[in-house]
């Protein structure tokens, strides 16, 4: 079997870079036919396509985005092998591009990524956003997983594997009632909630409809005073306002732990779902495979 030529990885992680093959050939100073035949004999001896043409634009695919890793890695090695030898070392890690749903618990995130984190190799990149534009990135390979508290939607055609990695009851919590004696803290399900105020998660919320549910069932009218899509928020707000919270426990574990916000019902029926979503691929992250169980 043939070596790897490295002259045609250059020329590919040029191209990559640039997206652009003309403007890649006017930094290389060949044709851009000539730039093309050298990527076609690196994809030959690669056995994968590593760009696709969408719009005029050139897409590194799967195959791409993992050849450019290591082009990157091998050409960053070149860097640090001058540095050494001139005294100035730098460290080499792998990067791990996380997508985080903007309005998941900053504490569920935290207690998923420090496993990871330990991992003195491996770099994380974090980037909040919208599920429908952090599906976009993960199926054009810009992110390796994106978390979130709802399943990506079932299309064969996207590839998405949804994975749940965590499942929790919800609970109402509230500060501590006013002189602090535990009968007053007790709640009774759902009969206390009839014109109490509360603070819910918004309507788009995958745990607000089973809730809206309960209390329909049972002719409940709570005064609603606040819907929030975002959990940091929500948790600010049953801190100072005192109203009863609808809220996943993770998302007040400091709050509850230090007693400021007491847990007043759980409600077993109701599970907040977590999930670690991924593009179904041949070559998984290795800091994934550990993560999520992946062979």
């Amino acid at each position: 079997m043939a070596e790897l030529n490295f002259h045609h990885l250059r020329y590919f992680w040029v191209v990559a870079h640039q997206r652009h093959l003309t403007r890649a050939a006017e930094l290389l100073h060949i044709s851009p036919s000539a730039l093309s035949i050298q990527l076609r004999q690196l994809e030959d001896r690669l056995g994968h396509a590593l760009f696709e043409r969408r719009n005029r634009r050139l897409v590194l695919t799967e195959a791409g985005r993992i050849t450019l890793a290591h082009a990157d890695a091998i050409f960053k090695s070149g860097q640090e092998l001058v540095s050494t030898l001139r005294g100035t070392p730098t460290p080499s890690r792998a990067v791990l591009r996380v997508g985080s749903v903007a309005t998941l618990s900053r504490n569920f995130q935290i207690g998923w990524l420090v496993p990871i984190l330990q991992e003195r190799n491996i770099q994380i990149r974090l980037v909040s956003g919208q599920m429908r534009e952090l599906l976009a990135q993960l199926s054009a390979h810009s992110l390796d997983v994106v978390l979130a508290n709802e399943a990506a939607p079932r299309d064969s055609a996207s590839g998405w594997i949804s994975r749940r990695i965590a499942q929790q009851s919800i609970s109402l919590v509230s500060r501590p009632p006013r002189g602090g004696a535990k009968s007053s803290a007790k709640l009774k399900f759902p009969d206390d909630l009839q014109d109490q105020p509360l603070i819910l998660p918004s309507e788009d919320s995958a745990v607000r409809p089973g809730f809206d549910t309960l209390l329909e069932e049972a002719g409940i009218r709570p005064q609603i005073l606040a819907e929030v899509d975002d959990m940091a928020m929500l948790r600010l707000l049953a801190r100072e306002t005192g109203a009863l919270a609808l809220v996943p426990p993770v998302v007040v574990r400091d709050e509850l732990k230090s007693g400021v916000l007491i847990e007043r019902h759980k409600l077993n029926q109701l599970q907040e779902n977590f999930y670690a979503i991924t593009m179904r691929r041949r070559f998984a992250h290795p800091a994934l495979r550990a993560q999520l169980g992946l062979g």
